[in-house]
């Protein structure tokens, strides 16, 4: 389904589900404008109106604990990876935990809203914001580029689509399959800044330090000190030094 304006796909998703009418897995909710679209931290979206990809994916992981959902996450990032990286090539990267990267450049990130229920996650509501045809982004979107500003050309927004749920779905298919090892290994490998050297801040105070892993559980592991530490997304900064 496309809509011409939404306040966020992730909201008119999770509205239909709580009409309690079934609403079929792998559906997707895409918008042309949506003027209240979140990431992580609560942070706005900015985004031009038909000018990039922002929509909503429902899956139902009702095989996976819910000590498992941040596979879940890996497994969507790999897909948006995936679907990219012929375009892209080795430059992409994910950042940790969901944010799509070309070099030191934020091309997109996610929004995964998942559903518990009698110890299951019973939905799994994946709000994906892709940059893809914008020229130009206000100060206050950071690190923010495009898929035209990189290559020079537009892109067919409903293509890409395709092509992201297409390699969404191979990943989910791995993960029902139960090949964890498969999903958390490729996705660490090809995580930005794995083992480089990089400055981040935790309780505003910054210091030198190195990814090494992530644990089953999501959290990042950064070495620094000569010992490894573990952080929440609420507990570390990315420093762009």
């Amino acid at each position: 389904m496309t809509l011409k304006e939404v306040d966020s796909t992730n909201s008119f998703l999770k509205n239909i589900l709580s009409n309690s009418k079934p609403v079929p897995e792998g559906t997707v909710i895409m918008a042309e404008s949506q003027y209240a679209g979140r990431g992580q931290h609560q942070n706005t979206w900015h985004a031009q109106p038909g000018k990039n990809l922002t929509f909503s994916l429902l899956l139902n992981p009702d095989f996976l604990s819910p000590t498992k959902q941040f596979d879940l996450t890996r497994a969507v990032s790999l897909g948006v990876y995936d679907a990219l990286h012929p375009l892209l090539g080795n430059a992409l990267k994910i950042k940790w935990p969901n944010d799509i990267y070309v070099g030191n450049r934020k091309l997109g990130g996610m929004l995964i809203e998942n559903m518990i229920q009698g110890g299951q996650i019973r939905h799994s509501v994946i709000g994906i914001g892709l940059n893809i045809n914008q020229d130009d982004y206000p100060e206050s979107a950071g690190s923010a580029i495009s898929l035209r500003q990189i290559l020079h050309r537009d892109y067919d927004l409903k293509e890409i689509l395709s092509q992201i749920c297409s390699h969404i779905e191979g990943w989910y298919l791995q993960l029902r399959a139960g090949k964890l090892d498969v999903v958390r290994n490729t996705y660490l490998s090809r995580l930005y800044r794995l083992n480089e050297e990089a400055y981040y801040a935790s309780n505003d105070k910054p210091f030198r330090g190195a990814i090494t892993n992530v644990t089953e559980t999501g959290m990042l592991v950064v070495v620094h000190n000569g010992a490894e530490n573990t952080y929440n997304l609420k507990e570390i900064t990315f420093l762009n030094k």
